[in-house]
């Protein structure tokens, strides 16, 4: 079975991915900068595919497998590139 993104909401300092088998994941934005820096309209203008997370405007990409391994930006708190 593959797991997707489907649905995507932000809180103050997280991020919260819900998934297609159930569970919600919470990363820290602090992990992403470009969506740590993005306005509330930016954040919220998010395309989820079956791979992940995609902010045009952003030029952001998050991947379901990098948010189950742990991983956010390079340049991020969480380490390689998801």
């Amino acid at each position: 079975m593959s797991i997707s993104a489907e649905s995507v909401r932000f809180d103050q300092d997280q991020m919260w991915v819900s998934l297609s088998d159930g569970r919600v994941l919470g990363v820290p934005l602090a992990w992403f900068p470009r969506l740590m820096g993005a306005s509330q309209a930016e954040r919220e203008a998010v395309e989820i595919s079956a791979f992940g997370l995609h902010w045009e405007g952003l030029d952001e990409d998050v991947s379901v497998a990098g948010l189950l391994s742990g991983r956010g930006d390079a340049g991020g708190i969480g380490g390689e590139a998801a």
